[in-house]
């Protein structure tokens, strides 16, 4: 069995779907059909059922699916280790904004645990850069939050979090259960500079235009909140800190935590860093 045509099972095993795994993979859908056909001819056992309904793997190919990850896991470790060898494995991560989240603290051990070798150069970069770098080519992964623009680029979804509208604690807004975006509309909401990624713009102004302070850090806006009485949205479950208060957002889809890295072969160290990235969000 080739490692390429394991890391194509292993995209059609994980989507469930041969357009995204094709998509993810970036080639058309014909010859990864093929190649998961010749696979299954090697093995000699199909490895999804596959009906009107969509794709589900067979036994055969949930235990292919373990073995696989195993021996791709192994081999990017021996691509890494050679690369420390020669003095060659280094890797730039982009990170967004607040870097407090525990997610970020288990998979920095386990990275570490699985690469003591590699040279991790961290970028943490404010709001007004969702992709942390990537597009200017300045990380190779980043930890994120969409919606951006993800032209070139590679995305997965680690986890979704509610969010929340923040608020002055003496608000009388701030005494409700939930709100929704239009019991803001008439208040200024802090907003972004200039030319940052559109829509990250619009999801976190609620979804329109709206007239307010410019920030740039998790920070400022807090202090915009805090001084001016001005709201925006933020995670549910963040601290909101002395004087500040969360209420529920309705109405808003949740925000997306990702893992993102430019198209093509990532190599050894990005894929297993997505690898890591993703088995330390599940444990959260």
């Amino acid at each position: 069995m080739e490692l390429r045509t394991l890391r194509y099972f292993v995209a059609v095993a994980e989507e469930l779907h041969f357009g995204r795994a094709a998509a993810r993979l970036h080639m058309s859908q014909p010859p990864l059909s093929r190649a998961v056909k010749r696979l299954e001819t090697e093995v000699g056992a199909a490895l999804f059922h596959r009906n009107s309904a969509g794709v589900t793997l067979t036994e055969v190919g949930a235990v292919l699916l373990d073995e696989a990850r195993g021996l791709l896991d192994q081999a990017d470790r021996v691509r890494v280790r050679v690369a420390a060898a020669a003095g060659s494995a280094t890797l730039t991560v982009g990170i967004l904004g607040d870097s407090t989240d525990p997610g970020v603290a288990r998979l920095a051990d386990a990275y570490r645990r699985r690469h003591p070798r590699v040279e991790v150069t961290i970028r943490e970069t404010d709001l007004t850069d969702p992709t942390c770098g990537l597009h200017a080519g300045l990380v190779d992964v980043a930890l994120t939050r969409g919606p951006f623009d993800e032209r070139g680029l590679t995305v997965r979804e680690l986890r979704a979090d509610p969010v929340g509208a923040q608020l002055r604690a003496d608000d009388p807004l701030a005494r409700r259960d939930s709100l929704a975006p239009a019991d803001l509309a008439d208040r200024r909401w802090f907003r972004f500079p200039e030319g940052t990624d559109p829509l990250w713009q619009a999801y976190w102004h609620g979804g329109e235009p709206r007239p307010g302070p410019v920030v740039r850090t998790v920070r400022e806006c807090r202090q915009a909140v805090l001084w001016n009485g001005t709201v925006g949205m933020t995670l549910l479950d963040h601290e909101p800190g002395e004087g500040l208060a969360v209420v529920p957002l309705t109405g808003m889809p949740p925000s997306r935590l990702l893992v993102a890295w430019p198209e093509g072969d990532p190599g050894p160290l990005i894929r297993s860093f997505v690898r890591t990235a993703i088995a330390a969000y599940r444990e959260g």
